[in-house]
C-alpha cells in the first residue's frame, strides 16, 4: 500500500502543459487544477517548482472557469521556454519554498540592446516574484487583474512598471542559488548587455506575442511543430511528414512573427531567407547560396527554413524574362523535392501575393498546405491590443474593448503603430518637464507617466489601416443623430445594413441571407451620401467611398482590375461598406450607346460578377447613389445584387424642422427664431438647401458686425430671399413616375436594352434625349 500511494502521488504531480492567453502572460503565475493544488498542499499565491528539461518557478493561481475538471497547467511562453517544454508536453509540479535573495543581477534578453539607469524600478516590479538563475522574465505595466484573485497577488501584479515598453530580462545571477525572491534588503543590479552561453537558447518570440490567430496557430502547429517534435508519429503511420507551408495574407498580419514563434516553441533551428538578399550577380551564385542554406538546415535538424517574400525569388516562370529567376525557381523546386522525408526540416514561406508564385511550388509534396493569415476580427484586435499594452502604464479611462471596436480593418502592425503613437503622445505631454541636458530622467517623472484615452484618440487620427491604403477608406463620424427627415430610408438601411453586420446570428437562425446592395436614388442634395456614412458608422464597418473617375481608366482592362481590386480589399477588411456615388456613370445600361460601349459594358459585367459571382461577399455591402436610376443597367436592379431600391426624397415639414435643428445646434440663435415657421415655409427644400439657408443666415448676421453674438429671425428672412428650393414640382412628379416604373419593371421580363421612362423616349427624328 505505501508503495502504491507513492506512485499515485508522483503521477498526480505530472501534468500536461497548455498556453496562457496573451493577456495574462509575463506575470509569473501558473494556472493549476484545484485538485492538483489540494494534492500538493498549495494555495493561491504559493510558489511551485515546474520541472521540464530544466526547472523554473511560478506562483500558483486557480484555473479559469472553462478549465474546471481538465488536468492541465497553463504557462505563458516565457515559462515554457524557461522549463524547456512546449504546449502539449508534460512537466513535474512540486510545492517549493522561495528564499529572500541577497543579490540579483538582471540583463537584457534581446540582442543588441543596452540598458542604463537605476535598478530601483526593477526591484519594485519583481518584488515577491519567484526567480531562478537563467530564467527569462518580462516587465509588465499597470495591468488590470481579475477581482477574484487574492489581494497579495493583485498588489504584486499592479506594481509600477519599469518602462513604457515591455522588456524581457534574463536573471543572470542570484545569491543564493535556487528559487529566490526580491525583498527590501535585496541588492538589484542591471547589466547593460548580456552574452549568451554556448548552446543557450533565448525565448525571442512565443505564441504569447501573437494575437487574433488562435486557429492559424493550431493549423500551423499540426503541420510544423508536431512533425519536428514527434517525427515517430508519422513513421508509425507510414506517411511522410509535411515538407512546406505557405503563409499568405495582407501585409502586417504577423506572418514572419508566426514563423519565428513556431521555431522557438518547437525548439528548432531557424534559418531566415530574405528574398532579395539571396540574389547574386555572378552566374549560379544565387542557386549556390540557396543550396548552402538547405544544407546547413539539414545538418542542424530539427530546423525551420523561413523564406520571406517568396514571390520575389520564385515568380511565375512564364511571366519573367530573366534566366536567373527561372534557374532559381528550378533550384528551389529541386531542393524541395530532394529533401529527405524524415530529415526533420520544414520550409515555411510567406507572401502577400500568392498569385504571383510559380504554380509548380503550390502542390502537395512541396508546399503541402496554404494557410491564410487574415485581418483580425474584433476579439483578435482586443487580444493584440492587450499584447502591445501589457508593458504600458494605462490610465483608468482607457477602454481597450472600445479601441478594438473602433479599429476595424487594422492588422497587427497597425495596432502596434497605434500603441506606439499613443505612447509618444504621452511623452509629448511631459516634454516641458524634461531637461534633455540631464543624463537620466527623474524617477518621479517616469512614475507619473501614463497613457490616457485622449492619447489613443489622437493616435487614431494619424494611423490608418495598412490593408486599405490603396483605396479611399475612412471611419465616418456621421451618426443617425446627424440625419434628419429621412426616417423611412434610415429604417430600411438600419434593417438591411446595421442588423446583418452587428447581429448575423439572427439571420442565420431564420435561414435568410442579408441584402447585398442598396440603391439610393432621388433628387440631388437629399442626403444619400450622408445616409451611407451613417450606416457605416452605426454598423461599425469600414467605409470605402469611390466614384466612376477613380475606377475608369483609358487602358484596356485596367478598369476591370480596379473594380476587382476594390472588392478584394473590401473582403479582406470586412465588415465593409462600398459606397459608389453617381452609379449611373459607372454602370450605364448595356447596349444603349451611353459612354464608351466596350469599357462600360466590361465594367458592368465585372461588377455583376463581383456582386453575385463564385466568390461570396461576406460582410460586404454595396451602396450606390444616383439621381437617374433609369440609366443604370437593369441587371443590377434585381434581388441578389441591389436588393433594395430606396427613394430618398425631399423631407416633409417635420423632417425639415429636424434638419434645421441639426444645422443650428452649434449656432447661437436669437429668441425670436422660430424653426417651425421656417420649416413650413421651405417647401421642397432638400437637406443641402436647408444647410445653405442656415449658412446664409449666419453670413447675414456677420455683415452687421464681426462681433455679432446671435443670429436672429431677420437674418433668416434675408437668407430666405437669397435662396430657393433646388427641386422643382416637375422634378418631384418625374421621380414619382420613376418609382412607379421601377416597381412595375421589377415584375416584368427585361427586354432590349432595358427600360425607358415615359417622357424620356428618344424622338424618331434623331433629336437629343430630353431626359
Amino acid at each position: 500500500m505505501p508503495e502504491t500511494d507513492t506512485i499515485d502521488r508522483v503521477k498526480s504531480r505530472r501534468v500536461q502543459v497548455a498556453s496562457l492567453p496573451p493577456g495574462d502572460s509575463g506575470r509569473g503565475f501558473a494556472r493549476l487544477p484545484e485538485s492538483l493544488m489540494r494534492d500538493l498542499g498549495v494555495g493561491e499565491g504559493d510558489v511551485i517548482e515546474i520541472g521540464g528539461k530544466r526547472s523554473t518557478a511560478a506562483i500558483a493561481v486557480k484555473p479559469y472557469g472553462e478549465d474546471e475538471g481538465i488536468d492541465i497547467i497553463r504557462l505563458d511562453g516565457l515559462q515554457r521556454a524557461n522549463a524547456g517544454v512546449g504546449s502539449g508536453d508534460f512537466v513535474e509540479v512540486n510545492k517549493a519554498e522561495s528564499k529572500a535573495a541577497t543579490r540579483v543581477v538582471f540583463a537584457p534578453a534581446q540582442p543588441n540592446v543596452r540598458l542604463q539607469g537605476s535598478a530601483d524600478a526593477l526591484k519594485r516590479t519583481f518584488a515577491r516574484r519567484p526567480l531562478v538563475e537563467g530564467d527569462t522574465v518580462a516587465t509588465t505595466g499597470h495591468q488590470r487583474v481579475n477581482a477574484d484573485m487574492p489581494e497579495a497577488i493583485r498588489q504584486m501584479l499592479n506594481a509600477p512598471a519599469f518602462a513604457l515598453q515591455e522588456l524581457r530580462l534574463i536573471v543572470a545571477q542570484t545569491q543564493p542559488k535556487g528559487i529566490v525572491h526580491i525583498d527590501s534588503k535585496t541588492v538589484v543590479e542591471l547589466l547593460p548587455e548580456y552574452t549568451a552561453k554556448d548552446g543557450e537558447r533565448r525565448a525571442d518570440v512565443t505564441y504569447d506575442d501573437l494575437g487574433g490567430m488562435r486557429d492559424t496557430i493550431d493549423a500551423l502547429r499540426e503541420m510544423v511543430e508536431l512533425p519536428l517534435r514527434h517525427p515517430e508519429l508519422f513513421q508509425r503511420l507510414g506517411v511522410d511528414p509535411p515538407k512546406g507551408v505557405l503563409l499568405h495574407g495582407p501585409p502586417g498580419t504577423g506572418k514572419t512573427l508566426l514563423a519565428r514563434a513556431v521555431a522557438n516553441e518547437s525548439a528548432a533551428q531557424f534559418f531566415h531567407i530574405a528574398g532579395p538578399e539571396i540574389m547574386g550577380s555572378a552566374y549560379g551564385e544565387s542557386e549556390r547560396r540557396l543550396r548552402e542554406i538547405f544544407e546547413q538546415a539539414a545538418a542542424a535538424a530539427p530546423s525551420i527554413i523561413f523564406i520571406d517574400e517568396i514571390d520575389s525569388i520564385a515568380p511565375k516562370r512564364g511571366q519573367v524574362t530573366g534566366e536567373a529567376e527561372k534557374r532559381l525557381v528550378a533550384q528551389l523546386l529541386t531542393l524541395l523535392d530532394g529533401m529527405e522525408p524524415r530529415q526533420n526540416t520544414v520550409v515555411i514561406a510567406a507572401t502577400n501575393r500568392p498569385e504571383a508564385i510559380d504554380e509548380a511550388l503550390r502542390r502537395p509534396g512541396r508546399f503541402d498546405r496554404e494557410i491564410v493569415v487574415g485581418v483580425p476580427d474584433e476579439p483578435g484586435r482586443r487580444e493584440i491590443l492587450g499584447i502591445h499594452t501589457r508593458g504600458m502604464p494605462l490610465s483608468t479611462d482607457v477602454d481597450v474593448d472600445g479601441l478594438a471596436r473602433r479599429t476595424y480593418g487594422f492588422v497587427g502592425a497597425d495596432l502596434a503603430a497605434l500603441t506606439r503613437e499613443a505612447a509618444l503622445e504621452a511623452v509629448r505631454r511631459i516634454m516641458p518637464r524634461l531637461n534633455l541636458a540631464e543624463e537620466t530622467i527623474p524617477a518621479e517623472v517616469l512614475e507619473s507617466l501614463s497613457v490616457e484615452s485622449r492619447d489613443f484618440d489622437n493616435a487614431l487620427k494619424r494611423v490608418q489601416p495598412s490593408a486599405m491604403r490603396e483605396v479611399m477608406v475612412e471611419a465616418p463620424t456621421i451618426t443617425w443623430e446627424d440625419v434628419g427627415g429621412l426616417d423611412d430610408a434610415q429604417t430600411r438601411l438600419r434593417e438591411g445594413v446595421e442588423l446583418p453586420l452587428k447581429h448575423p446570428e439572427a439571420f442565420r437562425r431564420l435561414g435568410i441571407r442579408p441584402a447585398k446592395g442598396f440603391l439610393l436614388y432621388g433628387p440631388p442634395g437629399t442626403g444619400k451620401t450622408l445616409l451611407a456614412k451613417a450606416a457605416a458608422r452605426e454598423s461599425e464597418a469600414n467605409f470605402i467611398a469611390t466614384k466612376s473617375s477613380d475606377l475608369l481608366s483609358k487602358w484596356y482592362g485596367e478598369s476591370e482590375q480596379q473594380i476587382a481590386r476594390l472588392f478584394h480589399r473590401a473582403r479582406q477588411v470586412a465588415p465593409t461598406i462600398i459606397f459608389i456615388d453617381e452609379l449611373d456613370s459607372l454602370v450605364p445600361a448595356r447596349g444603349g450607346g451611353l459612354g464608351e460601349p466596350q469599357v462600360t459594358e466590361r465594367v458592368v459585367n465585372t461588377i455583376l460578377a463581383e456582386m453575385d459571382g463564385l466568390e461570396e461577399l461576406q460582410n460586404v455591402v454595396v451602396i450606390g447613389a444616383t439621381n437617374r436610376p433609369t440609366l443604370v443597367d437593369p441587371a443590377l436592379l434585381r434581388p441578389g445584387r441591389f436588393d433594395e431600391l430606396i427613394y430618398v426624397g425631399t423631407p416633409d415639414t417635420a423632417g425639415r424642422r429636424r434638419i434645421l435643428a441639426i444645422h443650428t445646434r452649434n449656432m447661437p440663435l436669437g429668441d425670436d427664431v422660430n424653426l417651425e415657421s421656417l420649416a413650413q415655409r421651405t417647401e421642397r427644400f432638400t437637406g443641402a438647401d436647408l444647410e445653405d439657408l442656415v449658412r446664409r443666415a449666419g453670413l447675414t448676421a456677420l455683415r452687421r458686425g464681426l462681433d455679432t453674438g446671435k443670429v436672429g429671425m431677420a437674418d433668416f428672412e434675408t437668407a430666405l430671399g437669397e435662396t430657393r428650393a433646388s427641386v422643382t414640382a416637375d422634378m418631384l412628379e418625374e421621380y414619382e413616375r420613376i418609382q412607379e416604373t421601377l416597381k412595375s419593371e421589377a415584375t416584368r421580363p427585361l427586354g432590349g436594352i432595358g427600360f425607358v421612362l415615359p417622357g424620356m423616349l428618344r424622338p424618331k427624328g434623331g433629336g437629343k434625349d430630353n431626359g
